[in-house]
């Protein structure tokens, strides 16, 4: 079990993270999230022990994390960090990348464990190429493969999937994560992109300038949406007055995502059509309801100008 106690930390003297505090049980998926800037990277670096606290405590299972102040080379021998500048070495093979850290006492044992690996992150027919021969999202599998190599207890990702193409993000995302599952490594992935939260996280944390804003299951956070930020994380968020649209009772925000509109023959809430962006299954809408931009999806193309009426899916 991994558990962050009130941590604080500051490179200088503009404190970092705030009293950060959260517990993870073994095998389970922790997704970080927040904006550019939020301390997300630098929360993975201390629980990875790189750096010293201010504040508070870490520890995985009975262990007390500890940072270079402690430690001849940093970093925690039961874990395993995948940075996202990858960290390979240019002029070696793929295979050999990611069989850097592995025995070499039972030879046949270690050329299996590398070509199940290369398999895992489909790079096989790279294996005998050279790392500084690779694309940036090659680098970035052949990366992933190193860090499983051990079996670490406890990963952290930073951006795992920033720099692999779509065709092959998807796949390679649900092999990584059921790899993780079936072999019951813990995992923490600090993440831009919501599909890498959504189907594959058991929990997610929420930071906004270096401080937890929600942290909990991850349905959880992205049904309970409590503010304009934690929801814009997910997908595009449009503001609403509950007396605005009909709503009765104490007047309150609502924070609705594009799916929750449905078109109705009639509503209190009549829009205008801006624009209409196709999004493959159908399209993303652009109105105007009482001077704001409000957005949601429809199966077909609208015309600009023309008007709606919308009600929120029950």
């Amino acid at each position: 079990m991994l558990s962050v106690k009130n941590i604080s930390f500051s490179y200088t003297d503009k404190r970092i993270i705030h009293e950060v505090s959260l517990a993870l049980e073994k095998g389970k998926c922790l997704a970080v999230i927040g904006e550019s800037g939020c301390g997300k990277s630098t929360l993975l670096q201390l629980v990875y022990g790189l750096y010293d606290l201010d504040e508070g405590q870490i520890f995985w299972n009975e262990t007390k994390v500890l940072g270079p102040k402690f430690h001849l080379i940093p970093g925690m021998e039961k874990m395993k960090y995948l940075a996202q500048d990858f960290d390979l070495m240019p002029y070696i093979t793929v295979a050999e990348n990611v069989g850097k850290y592995l025995s070499n006492v039972n030879m046949k044992a270690k050329k299996a464990r590398i070509t199940e690996l290369l398999d895992l992150v489909d790079m096989t027919e790279f294996a005998d190429v050279k790392a500084q021969f690779l694309s940036g999202g090659q680098m970035q599998r052949v990366a992933i493969a190193r860090v499983l190599a051990l079996e670490p207890e406890l990963i952290l990702f930073d951006e795992p999937f920033s720099h692999i193409d779509t065709f092959r993000k998807n796949s390679l995302r649900r092999k990584v994560f059921q790899y993780l599952k079936q072999k019951e490594i813990t995992c923490i992935v600090a993440t831009h992109d919501s599909k890498d939260i959504l189907s594959f996280s058991d929990e997610t944390l929420v930071l906004r300038d270096g401080k937890v804003v929600a942290n909990g299951v991850t349905k959880n956070v992205y049904q309970e949406r409590s503010d304009y930020y934690i929801g814009s994380l997910f997908d595009d968020v449009n503001v609403l007055s509950s007396a605005a649209i009909g709503i009765e009772g104490k007047e309150r925000q609502l924070f609705l995502f594009p799916y929750q509109f449905k078109i109705v023959a009639h509503s209190r809430m009549k829009v205008t059509v801006v624009q209409s962006y196709f999004k493959g299954n159908g399209f993303l809408i652009a109105s105007t309801f009482l001077y704001q931009i409000i957005f949601f999806e429809s199966k077909v193309e609208l015309p600009i100008s023309s008007e709606v009426y919308l009600a929120i899916e029950n």
